[in-house]
């Protein structure tokens, strides 16, 4: 980076944007925070208009100050991020990568080696040893995403529905759904989650209380957390299997644990469970700082 420029760093999601400015020692200067910007959630237009207003927010203020770059580092479309490139004046030089390179920043620090993710979607992304990139899942709501917030809230949600109707037990998940809508039918949460204005944020926001339930050692909870973790197991088996085959438990590659959920004691204890039934040659660890840490080590070592 030129001594005296800027660089802008974005990462954002389902739930949030984050937006940062750096000097050239990659310190922030500046920082602003927007909602989520996934345009496969909330459309194109809204998507777009959201980081134009995001990145006007982090410069208003700011003496005028030569940028050089700008990252962005956002979930959806990478073509579609692309095309917004040229909108984006007094931004320097506009890349779009994927949103996994973050996270994967912050777990690996640009060696081979795996992460696996979960905010409102999940997936796993790997640098295989050869340097090539990989991205495994992070499918979207309507396709599962397995372990991610809305896969967890929408298990959680189906068997409360199902206790309500009478054909499973009552468990610890009907009173916190009940609580966490203020709603108490059947019918009334059916509709809810059916017809509400941001559906997708509502059911993801109820995984958390799932995971906590999970904890306090609710059995049906349990079984939600496990099978969904499962599921973003299998992704992990299929990426080793393909490109990390010569790791072995002696010589493991790299691997981290990016987001809240995913490390909270019931998820995180469950996929090391996994890890040691299935043996993965992973040195499987927390990731214990947020994406845009990742986008700023990116910035910085010009990634």
């Amino acid at each position: 980076m030129t001594p005296g420029k800027f660089q802008i760093g974005v990462d954002g999601g389902g739930t949030k944007t984050e937006c940062i400015l750096v000097d050239a020692t990659g310190r922030i200067v500046a920082r602003h925070s927007a909602p989520g910007c996934n345009p496969s959630l909330i459309g194109p237009d809204r998507a777009a208009g959201i980081l134009r207003e995001a990145l006007q927010a982090l410069l208003a203020g700011q003496s005028p100050r030569p940028i050089e770059r700008t990252l962005l580092c956002l979930a959806g479309s990478r073509t579609f991020w692309q095309e917004q490139a040229p909108a984006l004046t007094g931004c320097g030089r506009v890349e779009a990568v994927a949103d996994s390179m973050p996270v994967l920043e912050l777990a690996t620090h640009g060696r081979p080696g795996l992460v696996l993710h979960a905010g409102t979607g999940s997936f796993v992304a790997a640098r295989a040893q050869d340097g090539s990139l990989h991205y495994a899942g992070g499918l979207g709501w309507r396709f599962g995403d397995p372990g991610s917030g809305h896969d967890l809230g929408r298990r959680g949600i189906a068997r409360v529905l199902l206790e309500l109707q009478g054909w499973a037990e009552r468990s610890a998940l009907t009173a916190a759904l009940q609580q966490h809508t203020g709603l108490a039918g059947y019918a009334e949460l059916s509709r809810q989650f059916y017809l509400g204005g941001d559906a997708d944020a509502a059911i993801a926001a109820f995984a958390p209380a799932v995971v906590d339930l999970a904890g306090r050692g609710c059995a049906p909870a349990k079984q939600i957390v496990a099978e969904s973790l499962a599921g973003l197991g299998a992704l992990v088996d299929a990426v080793l299997q393909r490109h990390f085959s010569s790791a072995t438990a002696e010589a493991p590659v790299a691997g981290g644990i990016s987001g809240l959920l995913l490390n909270r004691p019931p998820c995180l204890e469950g996929l090391r469970a996994l890890a040691a039934a299935r043996v993965w040659p992973l040195r499987l660890e927390p990731v214990d700082q947020p994406p845009i840490e990742g986008v700023r080590r990116l910035l910085l070592r010009g990634g």
